[in-house]
């Protein structure tokens, strides 16, 4: 006899014979519907019932419904084949959930559909062509913007009508600029007279209109100390001692022979040298 009419046709999970029955092949192998449902249905989110072969199963992320379960949360239309959005578990059509969450727009003050793109700024919304420079009315879109006095502006508006000018290259300052003597600078600007290097956010001192680090001052003007020649800066409150037309740093005002330290007692003068009167008392 031909083994293929007597080869058996079950389903893969309960071994009834599947002929002349309704069956679902999953992975290549045949279900009976009753195992086919038990084992793979989804429930449906809805009304909690499986969701049959015969019947349809809509999903979104992960969650299934019947088609006439799909529907919105708030005026119950159905939803199939329609766009929704989704809050906090539930689906609703674009309408109820404009009404119920979207934002208004800041300039039309017309709903900002879900879906479309909108800016924000500060708790603030726009459509994406309402986000308009103020000046020159242009969409401001993804590029920088400056907010002043409830008004946007796109930055050259911005510098056109409100930025002050450096003093150093003529240029607007839009941020981080510099007050030096009631004057407006760029921080790149505003540098050391001598060595170029930029003043904001260390010390620095002026002479003769010119500002200076105080490296540079300091090599330029100030007292050179008789003992170690490195000068004196008098700045931040530098101790020295001053004796006839020469200075010196407290630490170097010391007897030249056995050095020890002058500040507060007598001394006396060989030429550029200084003495401890014991020392000196061989003159």
């Amino acid at each position: 006899p031909d083994t293929n009419m007597t080869e058996r046709f079950d389903c893969h999970y309960c071994k009834e014979s599947l002929f002349g029955k309704k069956y679902i092949l999953k992975e290549d192998s045949p279900y009976c519907v009753k195992c086919y449902e038990n084992l793979y249905s989804n429930t449906c989110e809805e009304c909690k019932k499986p969701i049959g072969a015969d019947c349809k199963d809509l999903s979104y992320k992960e969650r299934h419904w019947h088609e006439t379960c799909f529907h919105c949360f708030q005026c119950k239309n159905s939803l199939v084949d329609k766009p929704f959005a989704a809050k906090e578990e539930h689906l609703l059509c674009t309408d109820c959930y404009s009404n119920e969450y979207s934002s208004k727009c800041n300039e039309c003050k017309k709903t900002i559909m879900p879906g479309t793109r909108k800016m924000e700024y500060k708790g603030n919304s726009w459509h994406e062509t309402c986000f308009i420079c103020y000046r020159c009315q242009q969409p401001i879109g993804t590029k920088s913007f400056i907010p002043k006095d409830n008004q946007n502006f796109c930055v050259p508006c911005y510098e056109k009508q409100f930025a002050m000018q450096c003093v150093q290259c003529k240029k607007a300052i839009t941020t981080g600029g510099v007050t030096y003597r009631e004057q407006p600078w760029h921080k790149e600007c505003f540098i050391c007279t001598g060595c170029k290097k930029q003043l904001s956010g260390q010390r620095f001192t002026s002479r003769d209109e010119f500002a200076y680090c105080l490296s540079c001052f300091c090599n330029l003007y100030a007292k050179k100390c008789a003992g170690c020649t490195n000068p004196i800066s008098g700045l931040g409150g530098t101790k020295y001692i001053s004796f006839e037309e020469r200075q010196w740093h407290n630490d170097c005002f010391n007897c030249k022979k056995c050095s020890l330290s002058l500040v507060g007692r007598g001394f006396l003068t060989e030429r550029d040298d200084i003495l401890c009167p014991e020392c000196g008392k061989d003159i």
